[in-house]
């Protein structure tokens, strides 16, 4: 054989996979369709969020965790209610164990390092029981995506110059073989070589084809986001609502899930496909990568949100708290674009863009970058690029000078001025004592006695209208693909199982590609942090369990 094990795909739950085996004396090949610079996959370009449960992180700022309350939260926002949701959620409540216990000690003593603040991401839809973070949970990596696959590039590279691992960059696989039945190997095509920049759309010329054999294979290929043809294709019509006729693009176009149909053929089962995550406060990259490139607004609790036509959205669907219920209600009104409605004081404080590209201080790990950028007079300079370059920003000093650029922008009148104002107004009343109605005030004062939010990430209460807070900022929102949250079925140790439930001998699956574990263990909804999470746990387990 030409290795104990092929792991295809090259991202962070091929790294951790190959890390595992590679330890425990296996020899290794990776496969990656795209060139070596792409080594590390889309953890590269994330912010790098980690779910971690009663970290030091958050003793130090009084947050009051615990095993039960992510459980709780897990589970009320899974919303597990199908048969074949038994690994899903058995996978689930072991990942909860991982991140309230061993996790993070075994990261940090790979060198990992997160900033202290720890953000509060998907706050929930208003039910203790229901969807969403009781508590903030979202920690940063100190370096970001680049910062979380380091440690895991650098094992894979201490094993290659070992010769336990070897590296076969461009090297897509279209076959999984089997030879009497079970796993032998796995044989696709040789591409041309590649001479783009990571994320940018290389060639698919081919220039041969290439036949390894190993008991073991584990694919570790990522998710579909990349191909909006298929993501329109697996929509949830019945639960979400016809699929947006305009999307931007979360993730580069090699994210095209290419090995789904591929663990078909080799009899691997497929679960909870309708199932997925996808952001609706996308932006247009003024300066893209990759095709469609988009980036996600991480807003704080304060910016007003509108739908295409000028109305205000409705509680649960504010920024920040719950993704899906906002997507739902977006696209009931009949159009996939929306709003946000704001004042320079707000964009400062509370905005911030997805991706390690998008936070150079952090991805960097320069504290005094981070300081000077998060405490400055300005917002951090890739949100003030956007506010100057982006096609979906509009600044100006005057209400109605706004809403003609807004419907300029559109092609469509859609938004009367009076009734914007009048809500603006209505909600500016708010501010002037204590007490209110308004669920979103209600919500930004909430959100102030958390000392993490108040340092950094939510605005103080002030009216949107007053010109001492201006200038009035418009943002139109895009509806951003990023997460399949369904995929091949697997058990706890990432066994690929087959239509009857039973595994695959010698057949993994983990990442992404397998729903993050179980094949969708984040159920209908995800709580952040545990999209990088769910690679090095469903990774370890395939890499642990396949060495044995």
């Amino acid at each position: 054989m030409d290795a104990d094990a092929i792991i295809v795909g090259g991202g962070l739950a091929g790294l951790v996979a190959a890390c595992e085996l590679a330890d425990r004396g296996r020899k290794v090949v990776i496969l990656e369709q795209e060139g070596e610079n792409s080594l590390g996959g889309q953890a590269f370009w994330s912010l790098g969020g980690l779910f971690f449960v009663d970290s030091p992180e958050q003793r130090r700022l009084r947050i009051r965790d615990s095993r039960d309350l992510a459980l709780q939260d897990w589970m009320g926002s899974a919303q597990f209610d199908r048969p074949q949701d038994h690994w899903p959620r058995k996978v689930a409540e072991a990942y909860i164990d991982f991140a309230a216990g061993e996790m993070r000690p075994w990261l940090h003593g790979m060198g990992m390092r997160w900033f202290p603040v720890v953000g509060w991401a998907e706050r929930g839809g208003g039910h203790a029981h229901g969807h969403g973070n009781s508590v903030p949970r979202f920690h940063i990596t100190w370096g970001t995506g680049p910062g979380v696959i380091e440690p895991f590039v650098r094992r894979v590279r201490e094993h290659v110059d070992g010769g336990r691992i070897a590296l076969r960059f461009r090297h897509r696989a279209s076959r999984v073989l089997r030879t009497s039945g079970s796993i032998s190997g796995v044989a696709g095509d040789i591409l041309e070589p590649s001479t783009v920049q990571r994320g940018q759309k290389s060639g698919r010329e081919v220039i041969g084809g290439f036949e390894l054999s190993a008991g073991v294979v584990i694919v570790t290929s990522g998710g579909i986001g990349g191909d909006l043809d298929l993501v329109r294709k697996s929509w949830p019509v019945e639960r979400l609502g016809p699929p947006p006729k305009t999307m931007v693009a979360g993730v580069p176009h090699h994210v095209d899930g290419r090995m789904i149909a591929v663990l078909q053929e080799a009899g691997a089962a497929v679960i909870n496909a309708d199932r997925m995550w996808h952001y609706t406060e996308g932006v247009k990259n003024w300066d893209p990568i990759w095709p469609n490139h988009g980036i996600r607004i991480l807003p704080g609790p304060s910016s007003m949100w509108f739908d295409a036509r000028g109305e205000r959205l409705p509680a649960p669907c504010l920024p920040g708290f719950d993704t899906l219920s906002t997507l739902k209600h977006i696209l009931a009104t009949g159009h996939d674009w929306s709003w946000f409605v704001l004042t320079q004081k707000i964009i400062k404080k509370e905005f911030a863009l997805s991706g390690s590209e998008q936070n150079p201080d952090f991805t960097s790990k320069s504290w005094r970058a981070v300081m000077k950028n998060r405490r400055g007079a300005s917002a951090p300079p890739p949100v003030e690029a956007f506010k100057e370059k982006g096609e979906d920003f509009i600044v100006r000093n005057d209400l109605r000078e706004l809403v003609d650029a807004m419907n300029a922008l559109t092609g469509e009148a859609f938004i009367d001025h009076d009734r914007l104002r009048m809500q603006i107004e209505a909600r500016d009343r708010e501010i002037a004592n204590p007490f209110s109605k308004d669920a979103q005030i209600t919500a930004i004062r909430g959100a102030r006695n958390y000392l993490g939010d108040k340092l950094i990430r939510t605005a103080a209460p002030h009216r949107i209208l007053d010109p001492a807070n201006g200038p009035l900022i418009a943002v139109r929102l895009n509806i951003l693909t990023r997460k399949t949250l369904g995929g091949i079925h697997t058990n706890l140790d990432s066994q690929v199982l087959d239509a009857g439930g039973e595994p695959i001998d010698g057949l993994y699956a983990a990442g992404e590609v397998a729903g993050f574990g179980g094949g969708g263990y984040h159920g209908y909804n995800a709580l952040e942090g545990t999209f990088l999470g769910g690679c090095i746990f469903s990774g370890r387990n395939a890499g642990r369990h396949a060495a044995r």
